[in-house]
């Protein structure tokens, strides 16, 4: 496998190359890496610089109470456990993409900026990794019946030519995966545990081989199940799709957690299907926000989920509903044709310190990667927090109270919280206390 100078030093700082217990020095996790790779962006220091140089003279002036130079230049000095590491894996098919890497996928970097994981493993075709598709997520005990409709719509997905993204596990996941595969489908699986041997079994292989399916996994590719990273890799799962699917979840659990997660950061719509589980917490997710999945019978299509403005989100989560009707915004959904979602809730691409990071590592391997993302960006839709920013220029000239944003914009309160909070913290708007109110800062 032919690594650039970059992608080596993203792999020995942020990567471990056996049992987590056998390394000495543990590896930077993606907020650590935050931290060091903007600090070198802000030094004119490459994480290729760290290998060809020597990194001590560089890593004058660093200091980090949790990460110390003597452990960045201890990660640094694993090449040998890199190389046997890359060999073993390369040998059973897997590959590495790094952030500076063109193949990386948008959606995670446009979503999560610097919470993207910086390195990415994989087995299959990498093309798929910025196809987009459907999420469908849910419990790993699920009824027959919902089994079979999962099946289902992993076969309508293939025969619509949308990709199923998913997470491998037993029950829906794999269901949903299989049943696109079977049908000729593209297949996203983001793995949280046991990549090396996914990229290795008969279940896999038909897809992995046709090249219609692409496994991926954040985490060591030889590493065991961990409940903490089955929830982590959740959020990658709906960062990569452009829609998502719940088909069953559970009252707790890693399938609530994720579509909580999703709603609160607003990454794609969420649809959800009906049940008469008196223990599942459907109900619950289309209480927060999500749009339940109407019965289509033999005229289910999985594209309805993909179009924001069909007749079967106008309807749902009123919260957004008064937003898109603004007089201010005339037009909004006036377009003939909606034909990506990811396009119309994509946030306008803004040149923060999380960005720098990113530009970072692409400038380190800047000879092959030409990155376009934000002028895509900045050319697209405005967003939905776009319109609630709009509106909260009319409502918040003066100061004005939680309950009454509440009632004027009809959003759901973690909804508005949240997004309160992320204009408060890019000094649109400012908090007010005693009582609290929020006042948008005309200066901004």
């Amino acid at each position: 496998m032919n690594l650039s100078p970059t992608a080596q030093a993203t792999l020995l700082l942020t990567c471990y190359f056996s049992k987590a217990s056998n390394e000495n020095a543990k590896p930077l996790t993606n907020a650590e890496w935050g931290r060091f790779a903007l600090w070198l962006k802000e030094k004119s220091i490459t994480p290729a610089d760290l290998l060809v140089q020597d990194p001590a003279p560089l890593l004058q002036g660093w200091f980090d109470s949790r990460i110390s130079a003597e452990r960045i230049i201890e990660l640094l000095n694993r090449g040998h456990s890199l190389a046997l590491a890359m060999e073993k894996w390369q040998r059973a098919g897997l590959w590495v993409v790094t952030r500076s890497d063109p193949e990386y996928p948008r959606r995670l970097k446009q979503r999560l900026k610097t919470d993207s994981p910086p390195v990415l493993f994989g087995g299959g075709n990498k093309d798929l990794l910025n196809a987009g598709g459907l999420a469908v997520i849910g419990s790993r005990n699920a009824s027959n019946s919902d089994l079979a409709f999962t099946d289902e719509v992993g076969a309508k997905a293939a025969f619509e030519n949308i990709a199923i993204v998913s997470g491998g596990a037993r029950g829906v996941d794999e269901t949903a995966m299989l049943g696109a595969i079977r049908s000729g489908g593209a297949v996203i699986g983001v793995m949280a545990d046991s990549l090396l041997k996914a990229a290795t079994s008969s279940k896999w292989r038909k897809g992995l081989m046709d090249g219609h399916t692409v496994l991926v996994s954040p985490f060591y590719p030889e590493a065991g199940f961990s409940a903490g990273n089955a929830m982590a890799r959740n959020k990658y799962i709906y960062c990569l799709a452009d829609s998502s699917l719940v088909i069953h979840s559970g009252k707790k659990g890693g399938t609530l957690n994720g579509a909580e997660e999703n709603l609160k950061k607003a990454w794609v719509p969420l649809w959800v299907k009906q049940t008469d589980d008196k223990d599942a917490a459907n109900a619950d997710l289309v209480g927060k926000g999500g749009h339940w999945l109407e019965e289509y019978g033999s005229n289910f299509a999985v594209a309805d989920l993909f179009n924001i403005a069909s007749r079967h989100v106008e309807q749902a989560s009123l919260e957004q509903a008064d937003l898109f009707s603004m007089p201010e915004q005339p037009g909004l959904l006036d377009e003939p044709e909606i034909k990506a979602p990811i396009e119309q809730v994509q946030l306008e691409a803004e040149h923060t310190s999380e960005e720098k990071v990113l530009e970072a590592e692409e400038q380190g391997n800047s000879s092959n990667v030409t990155i376009s993302d934000s002028s895509e960006s900045k050319a697209g839709p405005i967003g939905f927090y776009q319109l609630f920013i709009e509106e909260l220029n009319r409502l918040a000239q003066e100061p004005i109270k939680l309950e009454d944003l509440i009632e004027q914009t009809k959003l759901h309160k973690s909804q508005l919280t949240d997004w309160l909070k992320r204009a408060e913290d890019e000094g649109a708007v400012k908090k007010l206390n005693h009582p609290v109110r929020y006042k948008i800062e005309n200066n901004k």
